[in-house]
């Protein structure tokens, strides 16, 4: 089985920055992909940051230039670091990763239980 957790998230003021974590556990033969989703309270789930297959990141306009995605390929580990942060930022925020676990034919897509971040003062 693979697993996705997510870690980081939390309460932070206006201006802060938060870094999140998601790492990939289990029987995973490889990992295509590793991205960010986020939720708003009543709202649909929107991307947040992504590779796409020609190796561009594509991140929502709401996050580019505060926010970074950064993967470490050795840890099945993906990061998102978040600056400058907005209360509209608030969100959960999902760990999102296409991969083909051992013995399996076909890529398929995993997602984490999501870590809650809150941008307030």
């Amino acid at each position: 089985q693979v697993q996705l957790v997510e870690s980081g998230g939390g309460l932070v003021q206006p201006g802060g920055s938060l870094r999140l974590s998601c790492t990939a556990s289990g029987s995973i033969f490889n990992i295509r992909k590793m991205g960010w989703y986020r939720q708003a309270p009543g709202k649909q789930r929107e991307l947040v940051a992504t590779p796409s297959s020609d190796g561009i990141t594509n991140y929502a306009d709401s996050v580019k230039g505060r926010f970074t995605i950064s993967r470490d390929n050795a840890k099945n580990t993906v990061y998102l670091q978040m600056n400058s942060l907005k209360p509209e930022d608030t969100a959960v925020y999902y760990c999102n990763a296409n991969l083909m676990e051992l013995g399996a034919i076909k890529y398929r897509e995993y997602w984490g239980q999501g870590t809650q971040v809150i941008v307030s003062s």
